[in-house]
């Protein structure tokens, strides 16, 4: 499998989890917006070529990409005002918040050799 098709199975099965968790603001990965699909693609690198990258450099990883394009925490994630509640750090994040980082890793994992 290819990075593209990791990031879109990393993405959907992200949304899934969102979904039930009552969130349903995750767009399949053909409507997802490019920002979305690049920071994917970007987590998808980061476990790909550091292996040993665990959860919380995911997360990491992540932010610094968002802080970089100008986001800034809010109580509300806004991609028009780019704010969003999980620029924090990784410990500050509510545990289910975490288990996106794990899940993401391990589907990554999962798919590389694949």
């Amino acid at each position: 499998m290819d990075n593209n098709q990791i990031a879109r199975v990393a993405h959907e099965v992200n949304a899934a989890y969102c979904a039930a968790l009552g969130d349903f603001s995750q767009t399949t990965w053909e409507s997802a917006p490019e920002w979305q699909r690049q920071s994917a693609l970007l987590g998808v690198s980061l476990h790909i070529n550091n292996p040993a990258a665990g959860p919380e450099a995911s997360h990491i990883s992540w932010m610094s990409q968002k802080v970089a394009e100008g986001w800034v925490y809010g109580v509300e994630k806004n991609a028009e005002l780019k704010t969003h509640p999980c620029i924090v750090s990784f410990s500050q994040l509510p545990r289910e918040q975490q288990a996106k980082d794990y899940i993401f890793r391990a589907v990554v994992h999962a798919l590389r050799d694949a």
